[in-house]
């Protein structure tokens, strides 16, 4: 098992960083604001820490190594803000400037972390990536936000089978929610297996290619590894499992409540999604959405956020998905 220094730790927990703007000027701190705050929230997203402010007294509070981050986005704005008006398209741009010469994709003190299976030693590509990981291997339940892309289900897959290598778990189950193609299972022609099949896809992707085709098949015979829609996680309790629930985005509030509580003793669970891809209908909450506002406090429960700049697909996929997130801010 791959082990991380103690730097590495430290710069993965919640930190608080408080500094002062100047020279005080009410005009110019509105000017950085933004209306209702839009400016700071914008930040916030972007790096998935909280700022506070009272007057030109400001509180960063996140993982330490995005502090000093944001506090540089903050003296950068401030200083534009002192000579002409502030947009949601200059926000962006200082963001992305400020983050492209302070965040490397690793420094010297945030070396990638390695996961073994089978058939390749899969290694980490970006910070978040190393978030994601050493939150999976350190709480029970992860939550894995952001785009397609990212290496959510991919990496999770690899973190289940180093699991089930170590014995850590017996089996692997596989989950998804079935409403992208708005049918019924069933509706569908074949029996379960190949009801499901199309939506569970993408993890056999990743559980062929960390395998090979005939362990995989050896396992899933054996039942050490189950691919299921989510309809069919109701009514069970899950011992000594690695669970993995994707497309999360389309679960509903009664869904993921069922199963967040699915887990038994000796078990983990990761939850991934993108809440900007809800396929549910117009009145149906997402479970995602309200998952993360309910149990966020609980120990144990941790959530990694991603954003285009971790996509690891080609060149073209981070393009295409920065160029969506720019048309929403800009609708």
């Amino acid at each position: 098992m791959a082990q991380f220094t103690q730097s590495q730790v430290d710069q993965l927990k919640t930190s608080t960083l408080e500094f002062e703007i100047h020279p005080i000027d009410n005009s110019i701190l509105a000017n950085l604001l933004g209306t209702f705050d839009s400016n700071i929230r914008s930040i916030e997203n972007e790096l998935n820490i909280q700022i506070k402010n009272r007057g030109n007294l400001f509180l960063l509070e996140g993982q330490k190594r995005k502090l000093p981050i944001g506090e540089s986005i903050l003296l950068e704005l401030h200083s534009i803000a002192s000579k002409e008006s502030i947009d949601k398209e200059k926000v962006h741009l200082v963001i992305k400037k400020i983050m492209s010469h302070q965040e490397k994709s690793f420094t010297s003190s945030e070396e990638p972390t390695y996961i073994k299976t089978p058939r390749r030693e899969i290694q980490t590509r970006n910070p978040n990536q190393l978030e994601y990981i050493q939150s999976i291997r350190s709480h029970d339940v992860t939550f894995g936000i952001g785009p397609a892309g990212t290496g959510k289900t991919y990496l999770a897959v690899a973190a289940a089978i180093e699991s089930l290598q170590r014995q850590d778990v017996k089996r692997i189950i596989l989950v998804r929610p079935a409403v992208e193609a708005g049918e019924n299972l069933g509706f569908l022609p074949g029996d379960l297996s190949q009801k499901v099949d199309p939506y569970l896809r993408p993890m056999y992707d990743s559980l062929y290619e960390m395998l090979g085709y005939e362990q995989v098949s050896n396992l899933i015979e054996r039942r050490t590894i189950e691919l299921a829609p989510l309809a069919f996680m109701r009514g069970r309790s899950l011992n000594e499992s690695f669970i993995i629930l994707d497309e999360a985005q389309n679960t509903t509030v009664e869904q993921m409540k069922m199963f967040l509580t699915r887990m038994g003793f000796g078990s983990k669970s990761v939850v991934n999604g993108d809440i900007t891809q809800i396929d549910l209908p117009s009145e149906k909450k997402s479970g995602l959405e309200h998952a993360l506002n309910v149990v966020s406090d609980i120990d144990k429960i941790a959530s990694v956020h991603f954003s285009h700049k971790d996509v690891v697909r080609h060149r073209i996929v981070q393009e295409i998905v920065e160029a969506y997130e720019k048309n929403k801010d800009s609708e």
